[in-house]
């Protein structure tokens, strides 16, 4: 058989326009191709490639053109390694005649407006997969589509916009539709009854309105529907009980109403239903679940159904996960809990449940990963209590002492209660293992015994995130049995009256991300072993009497040097359960105002050493991490000048250096800033004109205050000639230069003179003019004095005020 020398050709025109930086392009096609063809001499001779598969491989740059001469190629998949593959031209696609199967996932397509045009050409095409391809355009009628064979069209997380198209329904041999999270409106049309073969239809996440069809009912052999996230309207249907052979219903964050449907309790293969978050109301009883014996899943969270099921009813379910947030199932605890023997997370918060916890819950929860029990009134003596799952029971009426836990609880939440006795003993309780806590937040909980013994019981705990309760006020220094934790990731002491040096083992701790602990009493240097800290993105030791010198090695801090998180994960989820994650959140001054950080904490860099003693200057070394997106170095006694090299920053939004001794000019390089959004140089000995752009103009008079040599805008004082006129030498014997100069001299004066004269002459002779005039003054002097009398009291405030130890104004964030 005779080589394929046009395919030949134009495999290797594809492969050598991809930009492979791993060396790995040809083992890839070794193991990801499949070849119909024969090995000539040494080299292989395709003669029909028939199957291409790349994806998850990091090659990037534009997808050549010459691809589209592989004609008899039938499975096609360049997605998902999201490395810059683009497609400008895709016109290309359709002379692959014989294609069977295309993905493209991460592929950039947007630049080809008529993308849809060029596939609707491949008759044999069955399935179309091109999620996150920047897509921002869908054809919103279409006259004739060629390829009436498809069977999965899935182009997901794209941004269509706009209303949904008629034609979408017309291929009568689809069985799976996803259009999620494209940002569509408008309704569901009727016309979706059309795909009678469909079985899993995805349109999540857009902005759908009105009610959902009752045409989806007609759908016999659906087993998929998740319509959740959008702006649906109007009660459930009812025709949705028809639907015999559904196994996932998501109908969860619409403006859905009405009751529930009793006949979704028919569905016998259901296995997961998610109504949460929705305006239903009404009563739920037994024959909501007659018929659900497969049913693993239920969240019917934020809705105002009641539950009212006999106090002995069995369900026909095992559930695994169950959420009943802020329905209503009290006022009694729910007897038929006990049955479910396979749960893994139970939520039950604000349920109205005004009961004593049954004496089979604790037995029972044992097998269990996540008790959710807040915002209840449910009470008990928790003494001889043992937890071997994650609780959450703030807001409840428990009493006694803390209960025992087993080394499988990772989170332990139980503020608002009554519970007493001794944290330290708690804390310190044998366990046979490693305990595995992480979060411990007793907030508002009475115990017995001393900061030290506090801190020695959680020494035991390696990854545990240490951080001051809202009713506890440490002091003392800490001490060294907190170095056992040797994976600790979070210190938070803010505002507690803790003292001593900063200890110089906390450089041991590799993992630390956030470092916490302002408003304190803590003196001497700053360790140096600080900078070990790769993972550290917030420094936060302001408002203590720290005194030395700024550690010059400060560029040594990995995690600071970037603004993609290689934590992120591991930082924003303190706690990855099954099915909960526990968010961290922290209270930051950045911008000159309080705010707490929580979903975009990870995001976060942050250096600041305010209101301390430091001196010496600034450090070359603190512009190399170009991450940093807040400096704060005010209300120290810092000198020398500001780095030529602060724009090395580029992500830096905001920075502060008031109230120090720093001098010389303003660096020019700071124009480069261009996310610089806060800067205050206020209160040093600049001098020099302040640098001209736009972003720097911006800026207010009062951030360069202070500064006396200081001159330039936004400042009201103007900046001198540097330098005066050149080449003018009275004993060269130019004496054509100086008579000019003597005529010019001459002829200002007389003009000022004849001037002066006239307006003074005319104000004299004619007294309405002078009448006038003179009102003209007093009334600017009266505006100057009510602009300027108030900003010299700021001055004057600001000019005495101490430095700042704890701000008030907090906002979300």
């Amino acid at each position: 058989m005779a080589c394929n020398e046009k395919e030949k050709q134009a495999l290797l025109r594809f492969i050598q326009a991809l930009k492979d930086p791993t060396k790995r392009l040809s083992l890839g096609l070794l193991l990801k191709t499949h070849v119909d063809g024969l090995v000539s001499n040494v080299t292989t001779c395709l003669v029909i490639l028939t199957y291409v598969n790349l994806w998850g491989a990091s090659y990037g740059g534009l997808i050549p053109h010459q691809l589209g001469n592989l004609s008899s190629l039938r499975h096609l998949d360049l997605g998902g390694g999201n490395s810059g593959l683009y497609v400008d031209n895709f016109s290309w696609i359709s002379y692959l005649s014989s294609l069977h199967y295309l993905c493209m996932s991460w592929v950039d397509l947007h630049r080809d407006v008529h993308w849809f045009d060029s596939l609707s050409l491949l008759s044999s095409l069955s399935e179309l997969r091109l999620p996150n391809c920047q897509l921002n355009n869908m054809i919103s009628s279409l006259g004739y589509v060629n390829f009436t064979s498809l069977t999965v069209l899935c182009l997901p997380s794209n941004n269509f916009s706009h209303n949904m198209s008629n034609w979408l329904f017309n291929f009568s041999s689809l069985w799976s539709l996803d259009l999620s999270d494209n940002s569509l409106k408008g309704q569901i049309l009727s016309t979706i009854s059309n795909l009678q073969n469909l079985y899993h239809l995805n349109l999540s996440v857009n902005m759908l309105t009105g009610r959902i069809s009752e045409s989806l009912g007609q759908l016999k052999h659906l087993e998929i529907v998740l319509l959740f996230s959008n702006s649906s309207c109007g009660p459930i249907p009812s025709q949705m009980g028809n639907l015999s052979s559904l196994s996932s219903l998501y109908l969860g964050n619409d403006k859905l109403n009405g009751t529930l449907p009793r006949n979704l309790g028919l569905l016998s293969n259901l296995v997961e239903l998610s109504t949460e978050n929705n305006f239903i109301e009404g009563m739920i009883t037994e024959v909501n679940f007659a018929k659900l014996s497969k049913l693993k899943y239920l969240d019917m969270s934020y809705t105002s159904v009641v539950f009212n099921v006999t106090h002995n009813w069995i369900p026909p379910f095992q559930l695994e996960y169950i959420s009943l947030a802020y329905c209503k199932v009290g006022p009694k605890f729910p007897a038929w809990l006990q049955t479910q023997r396979s749960l893994q997370a139970l939520y039950l918060s604000s349920r109205g449940i005004v009961d004593t916890a049954p004496n089979w819950l604790w037995k029972w929860a044992s097998h269990i990963d996540l008790i959710v029990l807040s915002y209840n009134q449910i009470y008990g003596d928790l003494s001889q209590v043992m937890l071997n799952a994650s609780f959450n029971a703030n807001s409840n009426r428990f009493v006694g002492q803390l209960p025992h836990l087993s080394p499988n609880v990772a989170v332990f939440t139980i503020a608002n209660n009554s519970l007493s006795g001794e944290i330290s003993s708690f804390l310190c309780q044998k366990m046979n293992g490693r305990s595995k806590l992480e979060i411990l937040r007793p907030i508002k909980y009475c115990f017995i015994g001393g900061t030290s013994s506090l801190f020695d019981a959680v020494a035991i705990f390696d990854s545990f995130r240490l951080r001051k309760q809202l009713s506890i006020r440490f002091s003392g220094g800490i001490p060294l049995s907190l170095r056992n934790c040797t994976s600790l990731g979070l210190i938070d002491l803010a505002k507690n009256k803790l003292t001593g040096n900063l200890p110089s083992w906390m450089g041991e701790r590799t993992h630390l991300m956030v470092h916490q602990l302002r408003s304190n009493e803590f003196f001497g240097d700053i360790p140096q072993q600080i900078c070990r800290l790769s993972y550290l993105i917030v420094l936060d030791l302001p408002n203590n009497r720290l005194s030395g010198s700024i550690p010059r090695c400060l560029n040594s801090i990995s995690a600071m040097a970037t603004t993609h998180n290689p934590i992120e994960d591991k930082f924003n989820t303190v706690v990855d359960y099954s099915y909960s994650r526990y968010p961290e959140h922290l209270l930051l001054v950045i911008k000159g105002r309080e705010s707490k950080y929580s979903r975009i904490l990870p995001l976060v860099r942050i250096v600041d050493l305010s209101c301390n003693n430091l001196s010496g200057g600034i450090p070359t070394e603190i512009s190399s991490p170009f991450g940093l997106q807040s400096l704060n170095l005010s209300w120290n006694q810092l000198t020398g000048r500001i780095p030529q090299k602060i724009a090395d920053i580029e992500y830096l939004e905001s920075r502060d250096l008031s109230n120090n001794h720093l001098s010389g000019e303003i660096p020019v390089s700071i124009t480069n800033l261009t996310f610089l959004s806060h800067m205050d140089l206020s209160y040093n000995n600049f001098s020099g004109r302040i640098p001209s752009s736009t972003q720097i103009q911006s800026f207010n008079a009062l951030d360069f205050v202070g500064n006396p040599e200081l001159c330039g805008a936004p400042l009201l004082k103007n900046c001198t000639e540097d330098e005066g006129p050149q080449g003018v030498n009275p004993s060269d014997g130019n004496g054509e230069i100086l008579e000019r100069s003597w005529f010019y001299n001459i002829g200002m004066e007389t003009g000022f003179v004849v001037g002066f004269l006239g307006v003074c002459g005319s104000l004299l002779c004619k007294r309405a003019w002078g009448h006038a005039y003179f009102k003209f003054l007093d009334n600017m002097k009266d505006g100057v004095y009510v602009a300027t009398i108030p900003k010299l009291n700021w001055f004057r405030y600001h000019l005495r005020r101490p430095c700042i130890r704890d701000t008030a104004s907090v906002s979300e964030r």
